[in-house]
C-alpha cells in the first residue's frame, strides 16, 4: 500500500492525489485508506517513513561493509541522492518540506529521519579519521555541511534543473564527490 502511495504522490504531487483515487489503484476503498491514516499529510508521513525504514537498512550494510571510509563515503553519497527527476522517495521528502512550516508531527519527524543520516554519517567519517584515511576534523560540522549540500543537490535533481534527466542525477554526484573530497579530505 505505502510503495503504491509513495507512486501516486510522486506522479501528481500529494494536493492532486485523492484517497478515493488512491483506493482504486489499490482495490479498496478510501475509508479503508483514511481509517489506517487519518489523513493525507499522515498518509505522506507513513510512506516516507517505510521509504526511510529500507534506505536505513541499506546504510547499515553500507557502513558494515569491509570496504575504505572513502569508498564507503562514495556509496553513502549514491544512495543519499535521487536516481533521476521525479524520483519518488525525494517527491517524498520535498511535499514533506513543503508542510513542515504548519506541522509540528512532520517537522518533528523530519528531525528524527534527518538524524539517521547525521548518525551514520558521522559514523562513517569518525570510523575513516580513526583509521587515517581522512584528515582530522570537526566529524558533525562536516556531516551536517555535506548534508545540507546533499539536500539542495538532491531538490536540483527532483525538480530537474538545470536540464532533465540522468545528465542532472550524474552532474549532483559528481559535484557531491567534489564537495566530500574538500570538506573530509584524504589524510
Amino acid at each position: 500500500m505505502l510503495d503504491e502511495a509513495m507512486s501516486a504522490i510522486a506522479e501528481d504531487g500529494l494536493a492532486a492525489l485523492t484517497m478515493s483515487a488512491l483506493a482504486d489503484r489499490l482495490g479498496t476503498s478510501g475509508g479503508h485508506i483514511l481509517y489506517y491514516f487519518g489523513s493525507k499529510d499522515l498518509l505522506l508521513l507513513a510512506a516516507l517513513r517505510w521509504s526511510e525504514a529500507a534506505l536505513a537498512e541499506e546504510r547499515r550494510a553500507l557502513l558494515a561493509r569491509r570496504a575504505g571510509a572513502p569508498r564507503r563515503l562514495d556509496l553513502f553519497l549514491q544512495l543519499y541522492l535521487p536516481r533521476g527527476p521525479r524520483d519518488p522517495r525525494w517527491t517524498l521528502w520535498i511535499e514533506l518540506w513543503a508542510r513542515i512550516p504548519a506541522n509540528d508531527e512532520l517537522r518533528a519527524a523530519q528531525r528524527e529521519l534527518d538524524q539517521g543520516w547525521q548518525r551514520d554519517l558521522e559514523a562513517l567519517l569518525t570510523a575513516g579519521v580513526d583509521r587515517g584515511q581522512f584528515a582530522p576534523t570537526d566529524v558533525p560540522a562536516r556531516a551536517s555541511e555535506l548534508l545540507a549540500l546533499l539536500d539542495g543537490l538532491s531538490t536540483r535533481v527532483v525538480l530537474g534543473a538545470p536540464a532533465g534527466g540522468d545528465e542532472v542525477a550524474r552532474g549532483a554526484l559528481a559535484t557531491a564527490r567534489t564537495a566530500a573530497e574538500l570538506l573530509v579530505p584524504r589524510a
